[in-house]
């Protein structure tokens, strides 16, 4: 029997990974390119259904399986995948390889849709391209809700699992160290993610977006392309954030596009990354961090503080009554987040440090000079 904190844990962990790629895609854009980036869910759902409804078909057809509109039929799609896994559970390295196929399938459709939205961006500014990305987003949620060829509409559909070979071999517990594997391959994934971002953050290429987010004049003044820099940063957003929603796919073994709402994948991300400090990757991995812990444990134990406090609506809305309460506190009082950016130098430190000691050397120099003149 497996401890339930165990499995908590190992929840709290996926999330931890998922969001943390999804926040830091959110960062790159709006914490160092200043794009408005109200449509975080577009990428995500881009992401999930280049699993769902793409990949899985490509695998059924290769093993012989229907995988046309018959597939997304959740009366049938069950069966389909059933048969794949069986296929899967026998061949791992089939398994290894459509799962690695998929993650790059869908961060290049990401990419594919970040640059659609790049167009919009290219004329509209702040609000309007907030809310036009935001549309985008609900409007392919609705579509694949209603239209049920594409993941099964309102119901979903199933998803072939690529290591059905650990559940098989793995006995009563497979199902747990299947998920084990997963999360630990997920936190991994975010690990070089987040150094990734880091890497351009830190380079020649993430001070120029910074340029592009403090003052757009000025870097217009020093010849930089801005519909160049916007189209860049959104498309390397949108491929890390449909990476996520693969990831997502993969863990769950399902894709249901009621699952990609704006509050999870836009306003959530959003709080994250306020919490921890916009601009600040590090800060963004203690924010998903905290605020993720936060709102397992009021998730847990809402009916608990709902009963202490007597409150007088639903426990099911403290989550959000909550989370809100602290949105409001964080803007009041901790504007910059927990770990606000720092202040980043074109040279490293010590260098600087020698090239002030030469100007003083310099300067003493020139002032014993003048001495000696006026002393003649």
């Amino acid at each position: 029997m497996i401890p339930p904190v165990v499995l908590t844990l190992l929840s709290l962990s996926a999330d931890f990974a998922i969001f943390l790629i999804v926040v830091l895609s959110l960062n790159l854009e709006v914490g160092r390119t200043g794009i408005a980036q109200f449509g975080r869910v577009l990428a995500v759902q881009v992401g999930a259904f280049a699993v769902g409804g793409l990949a899985s078909r490509m695998l059924a057809w290769m093993v012989g399986l229907p995988f046309g509109a018959e597939y997304a039929d959740p009366t049938i799609n069950l069966f389909i995948v059933e048969k794949v896994n069986i296929v899967l559970s026998e061949n791992l390295t089939l398994g290894l390889g459509f799962f690695a196929l998929s993650l790059i399938l869908a961060m290049i459709m990401g990419a594919f849709v970040g640059w659609l939205a790049s167009r919009p961006a290219i004329r509209l500014r702040e609000v309007y391209l907030g809310m036009s990305l935001l549309a985008y987003g609900d409007l392919l949620m609705w579509v694949a809700y209603n239209y049920k060829p594409i993941v099964g509409g309102s119901v979903g559909i199933s998803v072939p699992d690529p290591f059905s070979a650990i559940r098989l071999k793995a006995g009563p517990l497979g199902g747990f160290y299947r998920n084990v594997v997963v999360v630990c391959i997920m936190l991994l994934i975010a690990l070089l993610v987040y150094l990734v971002v880091e890497k351009f953050t830190k380079s020649p290429f993430g001070r120029t977006l910074k340029m592009h987010r403090d003052n757009e004049v000025l870097a217009v003044t020093y010849g930089l392309d801005l519909v160049k820099t916007r189209t860049i940063s959104l498309i390397l957003g949108s491929a890390f954030a449909a990476l996520a929603g693969a990831l997502y796919v993969f863990y769950a073994c399902a894709c249901t596009a009621a699952a990609f709402t704006k509050l999870t994948w836009t306003f959530w991300p959003w709080a994250y990354m306020m919490l921890g400090g916009i601009g600040n990757n590090t800060g963004i991995a203690v924010g998903v961090l905290l605020f993720l812990t936060i709102r397992l444990l009021i998730t847990q134990y809402r009916f608990d503080v709902a009963a202490a406090l007597h409150l007088p609506f639903d426990p099911i809305w403290v989550e959000y009554t909550m989370a809100g309460l602290a949105m409001i506190l964080i803007v009041l009082f901790r504007p910059m987040g927990l770990i606000p950016e720092k202040l980043e130098t074109l040279l490293p430190r010590g260098r600087i440090e020698n090239i002030l000691k030469e100007l003083q050397q310099r300067g003493h120099q020139t002032q014993e000079s003048q001495s000696r003149r006026d002393a003649c």
